[in-house]
């Protein structure tokens, strides 16, 4: 692909460097930048920036937060005693879609996965028992993608909290073995939810 101008290669090839981007969409987005005003573009690159250098996580749950504590953290009206455990912050954006949860998060940030060198110490599963010992968490929802990696995650976490007072529940499987929750449909997420099991009944079934 030859360019006009070496300015304009060069904001294509970090364009083309986005998941899913390809190099001619990303002369699109660039060429409508280049038809936008200079202070909408000027703001959109200083929100990116800003986005990249300001973003915290969240001192309780791990979640992407603008402060100390994420807005699910602090507020008043959630179920503190009730725990939803995900892999990334994306699925806690899947689940908040379905309307349906209203309990709080935990963010482990990964799976167990040996294969690409991913061990329990690389996740938040101690500050996960620190909160159920800490703040009598009366269930723990583990709502990790349900692939081997996850499910020996889960069984990981069980075992770790296995001298605690908790409930440790998965899942029903609406969601398919295999799949990825922020690629479930908030239907059958939400029923998946609603109707999970106690994960002594999961081991059971397998």
């Amino acid at each position: 692909m030859n360019f006009p101008s070496k300015l304009i290669e060069d904001a294509v090839n970090e364009f083309a460097k986005l998941p899913g981007i390809g190099k001619k969409t990303a002369l699109r987005l660039v060429m409508h930048l280049l038809k936008a005003d200079v202070p909408t573009v000027k703001h959109f690159g200083e929100t990116i920036s800003r986005m990249r250098t300001d973003i915290k996580f969240c001192s309780t749950c791990h979640n992407l937060s603008d402060h100390d504590q994420c807005q699910v953290c602090l507020d008043p009206r959630r179920d503190k005693q009730l725990i939803c455990v995900v892999s990334d912050f994306k699925d806690v954006i899947a689940v908040e879609n379905t309307g349906q949860y209203k309990g709080t998060y935990h963010v482990l940030g990964g799976v167990i996965s040996p294969i690409d060198g991913i061990g329990p110490d690389q996740l938040q599963i101690e500050s996960l028992c620190k909160r159920v010992r800490e703040d009598e968490t009366k269930e723990v929802i583990m709502a990790l993608d349900p692939t081997m990696e996850g499910d020996t995650t889960v069984f990981y976490v069980s075992k770790k909290l296995k001298d605690t007072k908790v409930r440790v529940t998965t899942l029903a499987r609406g969601v398919s073995f295999g799949g990825e929750l922020e690629y479930v449909d908030e239907l059958t997420l939400a029923r998946s939810i609603a109707t999970r099991l106690p994960y002594e009944n999961y081991l059971g079934k397998k």
